[in-house]
């Protein structure tokens, strides 16, 4: 991400920290920062600017008083509540929305085994479906957790390297396996309460709410493909839906 150059006027009566708060909250302002709403590091504004560390700190300081940037502990300053956005009304992966938002989102792999379909599921899959890959993934986005992932995959989907499953969205897995095509999912979204290990992937506190997405997906022969429920951190996402009236 390039800044905008913006020299200080040195002989400016006003603070030379008032000057870069003013300048960071008019390339907020702009979209400069986006879609990350990640802005650059002290060292980085502090070279920019030709200032000292302080200078910098206290112009971050007003903008965080303010409400316009918060501070990340051993992440960085970001644009204070930056929504990441899942559409509803388009089929996409979870990790396939925060790519074309422009981030650069990774998959930890957690979790995964080859295990017996579970009998809450046995209707969900095909009779024919014995086994599921079971796999658990956390989300991350400029190193913060956001979600985590646990999804019941075909069981053939096994064959595919540790690799590919960690850095590849479940769908194009799914897809490049079968050789079909994912071709609709059902959503379902509620909340809970964090329990301790969640809180702990997460980095939140335990008790703190989360957003539960549900997905079942089918394959164009209609088969059930993939039950997957996500625990996202609801404070920075949100859902959004596009709808319109039909003419009668």
């Amino acid at each position: 991400m390039k800044s905008i150059p913006s020299p200080l006027i040195r002989e400016n009566p006003t603070a030379l920290y008032l000057q870069i708060s003013s300048l960071l909250r008019e390339e907020i302002s702009s979209g400069l920062y986006e879609p990350s709403g990640k802005l650059p590091s002290e060292a980085e504004l502090q070279a920019r600017f030709n200032v000292s560390r302080i200078t910098v700190r206290l112009a971050l300081d007003q903008l965080v008083e303010e409400k316009i940037v918060e501070r990340k502990q051993g992440k960085g300053t970001y644009v204070f509540n930056k929504q990441l956005r899942y559409g509803l009304d388009t089929l996409r992966s979870f990790h396939e929305t925060l790519v074309i938002q422009g981030l650069k989102p990774e998959m930890r792999l957690l979790s995964h085994r080859v295990i017996d379909i579970p009998e809450n599921l046995k209707s969900t899959f095909s009779a024919e479906t014995i086994q599921s890959l079971f796999i658990e993934r956390l989300h991350v986005v400029d190193n913060q957790p956001i979600a985590i992932g646990k999804s019941h995959l075909l069981a053939e989907v096994a064959a595919v390297s540790l690799d590919t499953i960690e850095s590849q969205p479940s769908y194009k897995v799914i897809e490049t396996v079968t050789g079909l095509k994912v071709e609709r999912a059902e959503l379902s979204i509620t909340a809970q309460l964090a329990d301790v290990k969640h809180a702990k992937a997460l980095e939140i506190s335990p008790g703190m709410p989360l957003l539960i997405m549900k997905r079942l997906s089918y394959l164009s022969n209609n088969t059930c493909c993939d039950h997957s429920i996500f625990y996202i951190r609801p404070e920075h996402y949100e859902f959004v839906l596009s709808s319109h009236f039909k003419v009668s």
